[in-house]
């Protein structure tokens, strides 16, 4: 099987207030143990805003990092602190892990995360 299938095969999805998007996940052990656990059990939590540029809450699991100093884009989807997954509609600098990018160019991720709350789901693909 090469590489594109597995990809294909065994992704996570990411679904923002009920819009499934589109993500160029990373090849790492962070995702590989995300991926894992929504295989198992689908995650969905409740995202707050931080400031003028992303939404974040903890995971409720901790995931093994590789955190290092970055900038963070819009789009980009970060690892904070081993547990906390951040989404962002602006930019930042800080000490993350990265896990992927939401390459879905359909949407205007500002107007889907610039707001007080978002419900995020992540699973495996059916």
């Amino acid at each position: 099987m090469d590489q594109n299938q597995d990809e294909r095969s065994d992704t996570i999805r990411l679904t923002v207030d009920g819009q499934e998007l589109a993500v160029e996940w990373e090849d790492n052990q962070s995702v590989a143990a995300l991926r894992e656990h929504v295989a198992e059990q689908e995650l969905t939590i409740t995202l707050t805003a931080y400031e003028d540029f992303e939404q974040v809450r903890s995971l409720g699991i901790t995931l093994p990092s590789e955190n290092s100093q970055q900038t963070a884009v819009p789009g980009d989807i970060m690892l904070y602190n081993d547990s906390n997954i951040v989404l962002f509609y602006g930019s930042n600098s800080w000490s993350y892990t990265n896990l992927g990018h939401i390459s879905d160019s359909s949407v205007d991720l500002e107007d889907l995360l610039d707001k007080e709350e978002v419900t995020v789901t992540l699973s495996g693909q059916d």
